[in-house]
């Protein structure tokens, strides 16, 4: 079973929200997913992105792989940086 970490739609028509979530990658986009780890909001100024950060780097350090759009929320928010660090000290 490959394990994405992905955005999930939420909100109305014209108004996204989005969930940060741990999901198979074979379920749909809004569909079943195993755990929540954040949201990010695109409508604020600057986009609000809130993301629990043991729980990003449990998923990563377990081999989940992040989608390009949440990559670059975790670039951002410092996670990628971490994971490579702490990637580094084990080899």
């Amino acid at each position: 079973m490959a394990v994405k970490i992905r955005l999930r739609r939420m909100g109305s028509k014209k108004a996204p929200f989005y969930r940060v979530v741990v999901a198979d990658s074979l379920s749909p986009r809004d569909g079943r997913f195993i755990d929540e780890i954040g949201t990010y909001n695109p409508l604020t100024h600057p986009a609000e992105v809130k993301i629990n950060e043991e729980k990003a780097m449990k998923w990563l350090l377990t081999g989940a792989q992040p989608t390009d759009t949440v990559r670059s929320l975790f670039s951002k928010a410092g996670i990628m940086k971490k994971l490579h660090e702490q990637k580094r000290k084990k080899a």
